[in-house]
């Protein structure tokens, strides 16, 4: 049994290492790991980059040529839960670099057309109060915003 977790695979058409050194330069505790190269046997340039390891946030993962037959969708995102105003606006800026686009409610997508949820982790305590009537102020607050704004969630949530 594996007790170092597990590995998230993102499949790329021929950015893979270009996505991992994106990766690894958004993220504060990132790193490259090893690159494989294609031996001739798998489909691609002899040569060429087959394979690149990182580690963002502490999460593993590898990134994979593998052709144009898979593209990312919404059905699957990472959601950051951000400390702070500061850090929200770091990650929603930073995602979008080199062609991303911003979306509603903390969405976003990246130049490779992965999707993120820059979240702030206050607004994860706000929807969660048992007071209905706060944590909803703060839901309908949340739906009129692209990037979260946590001054006004929080003017939302109180009432104001």
């Amino acid at each position: 049994m594996n007790t170092d977790g597990f590995t998230t695979c993102l499949w790329f058409d021929g950015r893979a290492e270009e996505a991992a050194k994106f990766y690894v330069s958004v993220f504060e505790n990132a790193k490259l790991g090893e690159v494989v190269r294609n031996t001739g046997a798998a489909p691609g340039a002899e040569g060429s980059v087959l394979t690149v390891e990182f580690t963002a946030n502490g999460q593993k993962f590898v990134a994979l040529n593998g052709g144009p037959q898979f593209t990312f969708s919404e059905a699957i995102s990472f959601q950051l839960d951000c400390a702070d105003q500061a850090e929200v606006d770091h990650y929603w800026e930073k995602l979008v670099e080199g062609g991303g686009e911003h979306g509603p409610c903390g969405w976003l997508k990246d130049r490779f057309g992965v999707s993120w949820q820059v979240n702030a982790a206050r607004l994860t305590e706000m929807i969660s109060d048992p007071d209905r009537q706060k944590a909803d102020r703060a839901m309908r607050a949340m739906m009129t915003m692209g990037r979260l704004d946590i001054a006004a969630l929080e003017k939302a949530y109180a009432g104001e």
